[in-house]
């Protein structure tokens, strides 16, 4: 590792299930790219039964569905499209505004590797 790393991961919820988050939002990509939740689960070497319940999920939670499956595959429907831009904007606006603000402070004082356990 070249230095001190942050990740934030956001989690939004509906009641106790996470409507979205990283693992979704990237479910939602392959699902677009991919045309299918079968081929996005290859794609993200996740089981069929998986990626299903992640959908059925992020369908649940949402005013309508954000993907629609037919015999010919899976898409992402207009508000899956909108939910997963706005769900990147703020992953990208949050990871800005903390690079910018307080971790440059923490980053100065953390160390590259831990201190070997003392035994």
């Amino acid at each position: 590792m070249n230095g001190p790393a942050l990740k934030i991961k956001i989690q939004i919820y509906c009641g106790d299930e996470i409507a979205m988050g990283p693992g979704k939002a990237d479910l939602l990509d392959a699902i677009a790219s991919e045309g299918s939740i079968s081929a996005a689960g290859r794609k993200l070497k996740m089981s069929y039964r998986r990626c299903w319940m992640l959908v059925d999920v992020m369908n649940r939670c949402w005013a309508r569905p954000l993907v629609q499956t037919s015999t010919e595959g899976a898409v992402l429907t207009e508000l899956g499209q909108s939910v997963l831009a706005q769900y990147r904007g703020l992953q990208k606006a949050v990871s800005s505004a903390a690079g910018r603000t307080h971790w440059p402070a923490l980053a100065e004082q953390l160390r590259g590797e831990p201190l070997p356990v003392q035994g």
